[in-house]
């Protein structure tokens, strides 16, 4: 056994705090957590402190478009290093690449794109694991309402079904973890029914739902709801519609954009203490131009302007260039909540709604090493991934 031996300050789980941690890595793996009053830094060890800093999960972000110039849909082999590199400057370790509307072509295209990215990760040699890992795929669309489509160009919409979805699943290799759908669609139900069987989380959003639909659909298996407020039909005290339904079901994991834009701040308190921090999920919903200046930029196939942080595309939100570790230092400041709380969003939430609570969102023996180190104002010092980057 090869060990590293983590200390700092404070050790931040969902589950636990730990003043003066140790943390021990055998390569990829966490093997033990501790705290230096209870064990001493073993002496075979490679003692790598971080006197003033936070150890936290490594972050993770289930939707996710593309950062540093570059998105999922692009073609060519240099989009995937480059932001991957820049998702782990801001503290993420895995995230899944988001697709969005598109020609059917292109979307299988880049499934299979995605796909051959994910599976040449897993046999990545140690010297290229400092970027953020694809852990799966999220497909936003083509199955959304044209009443609630947001920039996603109307004519590639498609009726939901189940043979449509089966080639969506093959062409990803199986690597499909997400996909959001509008559920009050013809044939959205045995679409549910269908992906839920593959093992997809099923999220609603891009949704004009009225109630009975939503809870159709969370009947069909249905279980997490996208970018909560945007895309969605409001709230109405006669009328709640989908959104209603996400607020008020307890079952439902929702996730939600909190950059100031999308989302006004006070209504993000109103989400958190709705749905809790064990059910609130931090996203970035990022473009390429996250990282990059003020411009013109293209996501899939259509074109969108950023001024002043604001991502748009005709007059409509159109993303955004939030980083993981403005959202939490964003969603303390907006829902009043703690570090610790904060940080279920971005790690211990995600990762269960996507079905990778046993190896990631958590700093446990057995876990994958995805560490996030943080100073005190939650800037990321320094992230681990899979054990490297130390």
């Amino acid at each position: 056994m090869s060990l590293s031996a983590l200390t700092a300050k404070t050790l931040l789980t969902p589950e636990e705090r730990i003043e003066q941690p140790l943390v021990l890595l055998d390569g990829a793996h966490i093997v033990e957590v501790t705290s230096r009053v209870e064990r001493n830094v073993p002496v075979n060890s490679r003692h790598i402190d971080f006197p003033a800093a936070t150890l936290a999960p490594g972050f993770l972000d289930i939707h996710i478009h593309g950062g540093a110039g570059h998105d999922v849909m692009e073609r060519g082999d240099d989009a995937f290093p480059i932001m991957q590199r820049f998702l782990a400057q801001h503290g993420v370790t895995g995230y899944l690449p988001t697709t969005v509307t598109a020609p059917m072509k292109q979307i299988l295209e880049t499934l299979e794109r995605i796909a051959k990215q994910i599976d040449h990760t897993g046999r990545a040699e140690n010297s290229q694991q400092l970027q953020a890992q694809p852990l799966g795929i999220h497909i936003e669309g083509p199955f959304l309402s044209h009443e609630r489509r947001g920039v996603h160009p109307p004519e590639f919409l498609q009726k939901p079904t189940v043979p449509l979805l089966n080639r969506l699943w093959e062409a990803s290799g199986g690597h499909i973890k997400l996909m959001t759908i509008a559920p009050e669609l013809e044939g959205a139900m045995e679409v549910i029914g269908e992906a839920v069987r593959l093992g997809i989380c099923v999220s609603l959003g891009h949704s004009d739902a009225h109630i009975g639909s939503a809870r159709s659909a969370h009947s069909a298996g249905a279980r997490h709801a996208t970018h909560t407020f945007n895309a969605m039909r409001p709230l109405n005290h006669r009328d709640p519609g989908i959104l209603g339904f996400v607020l008020s079901e307890r079952e439902m994991t929702a996730d939600i954009i909190v950059d100031g834009i999308h989302v006004d701040p006070e209504v993000v308190d109103i989400f958190f203490r709705t749905k809790g921090s064990d059910r609130a999920v931090l996203i970035t919903d990022a473009l390429s131009a996250a990282g990059m200046p003020d411009g013109q930029y293209r996501l899939g196939s259509f074109e969108f302007e950023v001024r002043d942080g604001r991502c748009t595309a005709h007059g409509t939100l159109a993303g955004s260039v939030l980083t993981m570790d403005r959202a939490v230092r964003n969603v303390m400041q907006f829902a009043h909540i703690d570090l610790q709380n904060a940080l279920r969003g971005a790690t211990s939430n995600p990762a269960a709604v996507i079905g990778l609570a046993n190896q990631r969102g958590a700093l446990t023996p057995g876990s994958i090493a995805d560490i996030v180190v943080l100073d005190d104002q939650q800037q990321v010092v320094q992230t681990i991934v899979r054990g490297q980057g130390i």
